[in-house]
């Protein structure tokens, strides 16, 4: 499968991040996956696309031709795709992708993640949604999520469209078996509010 990698671009991260990303990468591509990432030279994204590259996978490119700028890109990829906006890369990459796996990143990866969570909560797209726990980063997104649905900003039923893991095998395993589901925001919402409604009756 096409299996599409958020990041970072951050040069300036421990090592641990890229290692753990890289050899993650690696793992997907010995494992008969394909890369489909943003393009990035550096950070996250460059490392997964390095441990793709050292499995011979077929590696996938997507960027806005305003980052045709020395350095800013992998150089390396099958196929490099240009877009005119940051929206319409995001677009083609969930187009190319079969799965999801976000890594360590910031504001940008973040808006990533949430993106395809929110199309998961509103059924618009039932492909997998892991993430990569490299050094417990995301453990504060991940409470913030478990606290959103116990004061009932969000379904408690919608925790489950994403899985959180420490180890890249787990990752790998979980997108590979995993069966699609369209989750039914609005049929929960109607349960919720009848069950609401009976108690206080």
């Amino acid at each position: 499968m096409n299996v599409c990698v958020y990041g970072s671009a951050s040069l300036d991260l421990a090592d641990i991040y890229y290692e753990k990303t890289e050899h993650l990468g690696e793992t997907l591509g010995k494992r008969g996956h394909n890369l489909v990432f943003g393009g990035g030279a550096n950070g996250m994204m460059g490392a997964a696309a390095r441990g793709f590259k050292k499995a011979g996978a077929k590696i996938t490119g997507v960027a806005p031709s305003f980052f045709k700028v020395d350095g800013i890109l992998y150089e390396k990829t099958d196929e490099m795709i240009y877009t005119d906006t940051m929206r319409q890369r995001k677009q083609k990459m969930d187009d190319l992708s079969d799965a999801f796996v976000v890594t360590p990143g910031g504001i940008g990866t973040f808006e990533e993640f949430f993106e395809i969570y929110t199309l998961l909560q509103l059924g618009q797209t039932s492909k997998p949604l892991a993430v990569y726990n490299v050094n417990d980063y995301f453990k504060y997104i991940k409470l913030a999520l478990e606290d959103a649905a116990k004061q009932k900003f969000m379904p408690d039923n919608s925790l489950h469209l994403v899985k959180f893991f420490d180890k890249e095998d787990d990752v790998v395993d979980y997108i590979e078996n995993h069966k699609a589901e369209n989750f039914d925001v609005l049929k929960y919402r109607s349960i919720e509010l009848e069950k609401n409604q009976n108690l206080k009756r």
